[in-house]
């Protein structure tokens, strides 16, 4: 069983989300239709060991011509250097314009892929195949791609749809815990944002998806993508309320780029659901929403084995976080942009956020 979300806007033409277990098996009968050519499966090292042999023989078998092209695992692989070893790669192929990129793996290569995609001969088209629970919530489904600098993350990238998004179920099991819990703190995020009812039953029964429950997983998923492919049909491009999506990113882009962006530190899942936690905080001090709404919040996520303190993810000064959050790609003519919240299930985009404000709270928070 599975079941199929349409993503459709209009800008962008309009594209499928294939939910289920046991999907990897019917990949090929899939992507058969889209590719006309060539594929080349883009993905890392670490899941090529795992699924590239089935998928490539499942491609094959569907007719596919296919090969893998592999980079390695992490979040520097969202760089320049590896950007242009993948496009240079796909040159040495002779891909042309008919020809399918398959992004196999998790959100460093959905998007590392999705953006030579969107540059190989000035965009060619793309299946996004998630292996983690973070891609198949969040980046697999919307767009988004972008490679990381040393100055902040995901700020060299383009807007570039998929043709197809296939997230199975199964291939979770192979998830290490943390990995699990990162992409869980995503799932939480969409409840905060927009669906007080959801975060209610992820706080609740559902929290068995945390562990690796597959009905809980695949609940989850599907309701994550429907939030999100919603926000993503009204706003492609974040000009409006896509940006609500941003909950907890831009506390959490900073305490990433203050770590050099280092998973073995913290994960970008921790990041955001520290961040999620401090966005719900400072609504709090700003009168926004009551402090007993924060405080759900925190221990929900605390519950989940997620980080809800600043001194969980190490020592920082405030003006540091802040010049980090001043270079984050949402900031608007120097002004910095929050999203906050006046509920659970009810936030906002604050646009001229007061530095000094953001400032003295992060002292409250622990920062020096």
């Amino acid at each position: 069983m599975s079941e199929t979300i349409r993503v459709s806007g209009g800008g962008f033409q309009p594209y499928d989300v294939v939910i289920g277990r046991g999907l990897i098996a019917q990949l090929g009968t899939r992507v058969a239709g889209l590719a006309q050519g060539r594929t080349v499966i883009v993905t890392d090292e670490t899941v090529a060991a795992l699924h590239g042999p089935a998928v490539l023989a499942g491609l094959e078998a569907a007719g596919v011509r296919a090969r893998l092209l592999t980079v390695p695992p992490g979040e520097a692989s969202k760089s320049f250097a590896q950007l242009e070893h993948v496009i240079d790669r796909l040159l040495a192929f002779g891909l042309d314009r008919r020809d399918l990129i398959v992004s196999l793996g998790g959100g460093v290569v959905g998007d590392l892929a999705g953006l030579a995609a969107a540059l190989y001969m000035r965009g060619i088209d793309f299946v996004q195949v998630p292996t983690t629970l973070l891609a198949q919530v969040d980046s697999s489904v919307g767009g988004k791609t972008a490679i990381d600098t040393p100055r902040g993350k995901n700020l060299v990238g383009a807007f570039h749809q998929p043709r197809l998004v296939v997230a199975d179920i199964d291939l979770l099991a192979t998830l290490p815990p943390d990995q699990l819990r990162s992409g869980w703190a995503e799932v939480l995020k969409h409840g905060l944002i927009c669906d007080a009812a959801f975060f209610d039953w992820l706080a609740g029964e559902g929290s068995a998806g945390a562990g690796g429950d597959p009905a809980a997983l695949t609940r989850a998923v599907v309701r994550s993508v429907e939030i999100k492919s919603t926000i993503v049909g009204e706003d492609e491009k974040e000009a409006g309320r896509r940006a609500l999506l941003n909950l907890g990113h831009t506390f959490g882009h900073a305490i990433e780029a203050e770590l050099g962006f280092d998973e073995a530190r913290i994960t970008h899942g921790g990041a955001v659901a520290l961040g999620c936690v401090m966005a719900f905080r400072f609504s709090a001090a700003a009168g926004f929403c009551d402090e007993r709404v924060a405080d759900r919040v925190k221990q929900v996520i605390a519950a989940a084995g997620l980080p809800v303190r600043l001194a969980d993810a190490g020592s920082f000064t405030a003006e540091a976080l802040l010049d980090r959050m001043a270079g984050d790609k949402k900031v608007e003519g120097g002004r910095l942009t929050l999203i906050l919240a006046r509920a659970i299930g009810d936030t906002f985009v604050e646009r001229n956020v007061d530095r000094a404000a953001i400032g003295a709270f992060l002292k409250t928070e622990g920062a020096a």
